[in-house]
């Protein structure tokens, strides 16, 4: 039995899907048979162990049969319908009939190991155990496509990507923006990575050490964090191209797999190509459409 499966086993959820609202742009409500959701973004509840949690589903009018899933993973602070407004993913699942979720973390945070953050770690949350009844829900409801489960997030959220991906062997590639590997990972199950990172991010430093903001994430040099994930994937030595501010330094990797890192010269604390979240935020660089840089590399990445 896979990693992933026992923890799967191990929950013993017994999930309901409830709708609770519907988003602006569909304001009819979400239908509470899973088996007949409607098209748009609309509010659904998953019964946990822990208690109800809470998450997002865009689902295009034109969707694919047996969908690729993006889950996309706020930030610190931020939540659901502000990760759906941000960063883009809805438009990329009109085009490409692919379904996108975002879950909600526990008082805007998600558990993701080294103590970080905020009231997720306080209250030690089992999120690697609701993210995989919500995929394993979106799979059994929605026909998701097992081979094309994409976790991408935003700086808290990206660190749970790895989280998630340090655990578990559901996913077929990760894309952790703005973020670290906080999480022990001492045995991970192969995984295609992409990491993007602003050269000048202040509160999760690319060379590591303790940031600014609140939490003051300490966490390792972003190079050795990927390095790891080159060794576990089996990759070639780098290739780098640098094109403007963007540089790309790209490993292939057995079994078809792929490790990049990008990195910004200039961006902060951000999601480059997205919208402001908010006036204090560091305002996203126009330098790399980050959005559509992630769909192409999760395209090109399906499970081997």
């Amino acid at each position: 039995m896979t990693t992933g499966r026992r923890l799967r086993a191990a929950l013993l959820l017994t999930v309901t899907i409830t709708a609770l609202a519907a988003c602006a742009r569909d304001e009819r409500p979400a239908d509470d048979d899973a088996g007949a959701r409607l098209p748009g973004a609309h509010a659904y509840r998953i019964d946990t162990d822990e208690g109800p949690r809470e998450y997002r589903l865009y689902r295009p009018a034109d969707l694919d049969r047996s969908p690729a899933l993006v889950v996309m993973l706020h930030g610190g602070g931020g939540s659901a319908r502000q990760a759906e407004r941000a960063y883009g993913w809805d438009d990329v699942a009109d085009r490409e009939g692919i379904l996108v979720v975002y879950p909600d973390g526990v008082g805007r945070t998600w558990n993701a190991g080294g103590g970080c953050c905020g009231q997720a770690a306080r209250d030690d949350v089992d999120d690697v155990g609701f993210l995989l009844a919500l995929i394993d829900e979106l799979v059994t409801a929605d026909d998701v496509d097992p081979s094309r489960i994409y976790v991408t997030g935003m700086s808290n959220g990206a660190m749970m990507s790895y989280a998630l991906a340090c655990s578990t062997d559901v996913t077929a590639a990760i894309a952790p923006v703005a973020g670290t590997m906080l999480a022990d990972c001492p045995s991970p199950a192969p995984v295609s990575v992409l990491h993007i990172h602003g050269a000048a991010d202040d509160n999760v430093r690319f060379d590591g050490g303790p940031g600014a903001g609140v939490g003051r994430i300490d966490g390792p040099p972003v190079p050795s964090v990927i390095e790891q994930w080159r060794e576990v994937d089996v990759c070639t030595p780098p290739a780098v191209t640098t094109v403007g501010a963007v540089r790309h330094s790209v490993s292939y990797c057995a079994e078809g797999r792929e490790v990049q890192l990008t990195t910004v010269e200039g961006a902060g604390h951000q999601w480059p190509g997205s919208e402001v979240v908010r006036d204090s935020a560091d305002p996203p660089s126009a330098e790399l459409d980050v959005t559509e840089t992630i769909w192409r590399f999760f395209e090109a990445n399906p499970r081997p």
